[in-house]
């Protein structure tokens, strides 16, 4: 049963007061204040939507009494007047243009993948954030992208022959992400960065870029870099350069992997992957989201016999060839979906003791 605290003239579940009240106490904000809001909100806002469903409910009575009584296919005609009649189709409205603003371009100009995780699962929400950016290698490696048959089957110990596949795979990525002006990033030894941008070595002399503006910048020396950022319809992607690493220091440029960025996005979701109905619940949804807010969201993840905390990617800093800097998002654009305004929560009850809409709570 759920145990409620009065706040204003509201009743709300204990989870969701101790979660609000903490809250407001840690950012510096008035208790007392931000319920008389909430229950402003709700007294307001509740009988509207209420009575906007009432409508809804009797339209689609009218619409379904209109077919009792014409079965089959109706005239369009005549079902055109019954729908304007009864105020379920409306006239069109003037011509308007809206310009919108403040748009981030992971949602107006770049194309990529869109996760959806649960948002009351700490881990997989912030595997989810922090999917922006992935190793190539591993999901070649991993998945059937590569032949899974033969010699290229996986099997339970490294496949040698199933690694130079993958790399190969990189190396044709590679050359259509930014293709070298002569030769191809299979024949490259090194990696370096001059005042005009990136070198590559090859058995055959350096080599640039056929378009030098795909290079964006490094990390490490310029002359042995670290990393090296490649960017492609506004897309990017970091070659690893490690000639220690169990791949790096087999490969002939020391390249240890590829990081593709990849999930631009990703939607936490409160209702359709799970279901968060009651206090608890949205208590631990909101903590959660809070937790993604204020960069502070970690979990304790067991693998592999080893504990280590997962908790959100940082921002990723490179400097250019002219000496400048450039920082790229650690972590994907996150989106909130929530129940919407049909379904009532008894994690709030107004003043009359009946449930708050979802989506107003």
């Amino acid at each position: 049963m759920t145990s409620y605290l009065s706040r204003a003239d509201l009743s709300v579940a204990a989870p969701i007061v101790e979660f609000a009240e903490a809250s407001l106490a840690d950012s510096g904000r008035d208790a007392t204040a931000f319920w008389a809001g909430v229950s402003e909100i709700v007294h307001d806002l509740v009988p509207r939507n209420a009575a906007l469903l009432a409508r809804r409910d009797e339209l689609q009575q009218q619409i379904d009494e209109f077919h009792r009584r014409n079965p089959g296919q109706p005239d369009p005609a005549a079902y055109r007047a019954f729908l304007t009649e009864i105020g379920y189709l409306v006239p069109v409205p003037e011509q308007v243009t809206v310009t919108t603003e403040n748009v981030d371009p992971e949602i107006a100009t770049m194309a990529g993948p869109q996760l959806v995780v649960p948002l009351l699962n700490a881990r997989f929400a912030l595997n989810a954030a922090n999917a922006r950016w992935g190793s190539l290698y591993d999901a070649l490696y991993g998945t059937d992208a590569i032949e899974r048959t033969g010699d290229l089957a996986p099997g339970k110990k490294f496949n040698p022959a199933r690694a130079a596949a993958v790399v190969s795979f990189g190396r044709e990525l590679l050359d259509e992400i930014a293709p070298l002006a002569e030769g191809s990033h299979r024949d490259a030894t090194g990696y370096r960065v001059d005042a005009d941008g990136l070198v590559v070595s090859t058995a055959s002399g350096d080599r640039r870029l056929a378009d030098p503006a795909r290079f964006v910048g490094f990390t490490g020396d310029a002359g042995s870099p670290a990393t090296v950022l490649l960017v492609q319809n506004g897309l990017h992607a970091e070659i690893l350069v490690d000639r220690t690493g169990a791949i790096g220091r087999t490969d002939a440029a020391g390249v240890q992997d590829i990081i593709l960025e990849s999930a631009l996005t990703a939607i936490l979701d409160l209702e359709d992957s799970v279901a968060a109905v009651d206090g608890d619940d949205k208590a631990l949804g909101y903590r959660n989201w809070r937790g993604f807010m204020d960069g502070t969201l970690s979990e304790s993840v067991t693998k592999g016999g080893k504990t280590f905390t997962r908790s959100l990617a940082a921002d990723r800093v490179y400097r250019t060839a002219d000496g400048g800097e450039v920082a790229l998002p650690g972590r994907a654009v996150l989106f909130v979906r929530n129940v919407g305004h049909l379904m009532r929560t008894p994690a709030v009850l107004d003043r009359h003791g009946d449930e708050v809409f979802e989506g107003i709570l």
